[in-house]
């Protein structure tokens, strides 16, 4: 049976910045190899440079996750330069809030493009290599919101309520493959995030919130470092994470 973090092959998506960035970090300290996804090609190659140069592994591979062509891209190449892929952490994700009767529909159809099928074009990249080696892990990031809805956030909530959904739909179908699935939603979480909301009385006031009460990307590390580092015959489904001083 097989634990620990050690010499696992990780893809990440969103690798360029916060929690993917941090993750990615964290995983290779700690002998993972990692395999870097996101749009931005120059932060992710900075990035593995950075790893590699510390004599860790890590490879960048740009990819738009709302492009299952380039997401196929990503874990192919990761398995074909590092022989399997052990976990696909689904990561990318985009939160513009606004309330619905401002009709932000662009908006509406970009998260549904990202943190939706985002998330299922990891899971078909993943699933056939894991199945045929008949192990793997797929952890995909929901949210708070994921479990809650609040006024302005109903459209992201509604994305991050379908993460949780088709991962649970993932989980009871992969049970034949020894594959593992684990759901993360964090709270407030100092990241880039907030700077996708366009709606500038929306973003003051969320920064305003989240400024006072956010944890590290570290936190979200940590706790997917926790549910991989479990033996195989160990299925952390799903962790739901806040600052403790966190209300919502």
């Amino acid at each position: 049976m097989s634990q620990g973090i050690e010499n696992k092959v990780v893809v990440i998506t969103g690798a360029s910045s916060g929690l993917g960035e941090a993750t990615a970090r964290h995983l290779a300290e700690r002998g993972a190899v990692v395999v870097l996804g996101a749009r931005r090609s120059d932060r992710i190659e900075a990035l593995a440079a950075e790893l590699t140069a510390k004599g860790y592994k890590a490879r960048a591979v740009a990819t738009d996750v709302t492009d299952q062509n380039q997401v196929k891209n990503l874990v192919d190449t990761a398995v074909q330069e590092f022989g399997r892929i052990d976990v696909m952490l689904n990561n990318a994700g985009l939160m513009p809030l606004a309330p619905l009767e401002r009709l932000k529909i662009d908006e509406w159809d970009r998260m549904i493009d990202v943190n939706i099928k985002g998330v299922l074009h990891g899971i078909a990249a993943a699933l056939p290599h894991m199945k045929a080696q008949k192990s793997g892990h797929i952890i995909n990031v929901s949210s708070v919101y994921g479990h809650v809805v609040d006024p302005g956030a109903t459209v992201y909530c509604a994305t991050k309520f379908a993460v949780r959904a088709l991962s649970e739909g993932l989980r009871k179908e992969v049970k034949p493959y020894n594959i593992r699935t684990t759901i993360i939603s964090p709270g407030a979480v100092s990241t880039e995030l907030l700077e996708h909301i366009s709606e500038k009385d929306i973003q003051a006031g969320t920064k305003e919130f989240v400024s006072k009460i956010a944890v590290g990307a570290d936190t979200f590390a940590r706790t997917v470092a926790f549910a991989v580092n479990e033996p195989d015959d160990v299925d952390i489904n799903e962790i739901l994470l806040r600052p403790t001083a966190q209300p919502v």
